[in-house]
């Protein structure tokens, strides 16, 4: 009985041992769980976390490690502190691990870096694509415009600036270069090189392609008799070029004005914005006709109710030629001295009697609004003058009428 008594007492602790033995087992599984849970931090890492407290001289970010990341000190302000300004606590965000562990053990970490790398990220694909995207002008110098995107500054050399700004420019290139400060352009990435920091964009070649497709939707989508806004791009004998946003359009210098002008340069100049009615669109040959005169009201279309025949008139002599002389009654509306009405003498050309500018007391002879055509005399107001004793007096309260009207 002994025996079997000493049995059963040596049986207890080996099932206890047993059983501490698993205990320790679970518990160094779990620890090993927790620690392989914790996540590998190395200096160069960017990871996401939940911001967990934002304060000024404190900023905590949860990373998944024991204790919370803190903020690079020197991220406590300026553009560290713009950037978080677009957070709240709770928010994720991605930070840069500058440290792993400091002496508190507290992951150190990065807003800043991390954005940078992500705008480097965004270049490189932005080089790949070669897709059009807008920059703010920070500065300039001899050689070009200073850029900003995101946290990374870009050179715009003078070279690969959009043409128009150059074929536009009358002063300085540094002039030029100084007012686009604080604009936005559109750009291209032309070359990034991450490792030394190199960011070169072209406006140019954004403004081409721009251009192009602006250009393609406009022909598309233009229709006679659309009204549209553009900007005086170039003034040439014959006409105006207008930017339409990316399509020129050409205005004739008929075009222009009801009156009669010598050079287009009477009307516009360049840099101005104006309305414009099409006239037409050419697809095949990519060219748009404008006007200006079209948006104005035709002066002819109320000529019978100012004008008649027998009434005297003062006019400005526009042009002559050797049939006569054009006369300015008003804007847009302009008739003819035929020589033969210029003078009671024979003469050989108008100039012997009128030059231009002169104004001059006329009555008018004829009147045909449909063809917009008109027939002055000088000669019949001298005529007048003689046979009538009151034709200073008609005339006076004639001129006084019209200066009311004005």
């Amino acid at each position: 009985m002994e025996a079997v008594r000493t049995v059963e007492h040596t049986a207890e602790p080996k099932k206890a041992a047993e059983a501490v033995s698993l205990e320790s087992e679970a518990s160094m599984e779990e620890l090993l769980e927790k620690t392989l849970s914790v996540p590998q931090l190395t200096p160069g890492a960017i990871v996401k976390g939940i911001l967990v407290k934002l304060a000024e001289d404190e900023v905590l970010v949860d990373i998944g490690t024991k204790t919370e990341a803190v903020l690079y000190n020197r991220e406590l302000s300026g553009p560290a502190r713009e950037l978080l300004s677009n957070f709240r606590e709770g928010d994720e965000i991605p930070v840069y691990i500058v440290k792993p562990e400091d002496e508190a053990g507290q992951a150190v970490v990065s807003i800043l870096r991390a954005q940078t790398e992500a705008d480097w990220d965004r270049m490189e694909e932005l080089f790949k694509t070669q897709e059009i995207f807008e920059v703010e002008v920070v500065g300039y110098n001899r050689g070009g415009l200073l850029v900003k995107t995101g946290m990374l500054q870009g050179f715009v050399p003078v070279s690969l600036l959009d043409p128009a700004r150059h074929r536009n420019n009358r002063g300085s290139v540094t002039g030029m270069l100084s007012k686009l400060v604080g604009r936005k352009i559109k750009v291209k990435v032309v070359d990034v090189k991450r490792k030394q920091g190199r960011l070169i964009l072209s406006e140019k070649s954004a403004m081409e392609e721009w251009r192009r497709e602006r250009k393609s939707r406009l022909l598309r989508e233009l229709e006679e008799g659309d009204i549209c806004t553009g900007r005086v791009t170039g003034i040439c004998g014959f006409g105006v070029f207008v930017d339409l946003g990316g399509a020129e359009g050409l205005i004739h210098i008929s075009e222009l004005s009801w009156r009669r002008i010598s050079h287009p340069s009477e009307v516009v100049k360049v840099g101005d914005e104006v309305e414009v009615y099409v006239l037409g669109v050419d697809r095949e040959k990519e060219r748009i006709s404008l006007s200006l005169k079209r948006l104005q009201p035709e002066p002819w279309s109320t000529v019978e109710e100012k004008y008649y025949v027998g009434q005297f008139v003062k006019g400005t002599v526009t042009k002559l030629t050797p049939f006569g002389a054009f006369v300015e009654l008003e804007e847009g509306i302009e008739g003819l001295i035929h020589i033969s009405e210029l003078s009671f003498q024979r003469i050989n050309h108008p100039k012997e009697v009128v030059k231009e500018g002169d104004v001059l007391r006329l009555q008018i002879i004829s009147l045909d609004p449909v063809h917009r055509r008109m027939g002055l005399s000088l000669k019949r107001v001298a005529e007048y003058e003689k046979s009538s004793p009151n034709w200073r007096k008609d005339y006076e309260e004639y001129v006084k009428a019209q200066e009311e009207e004005e």
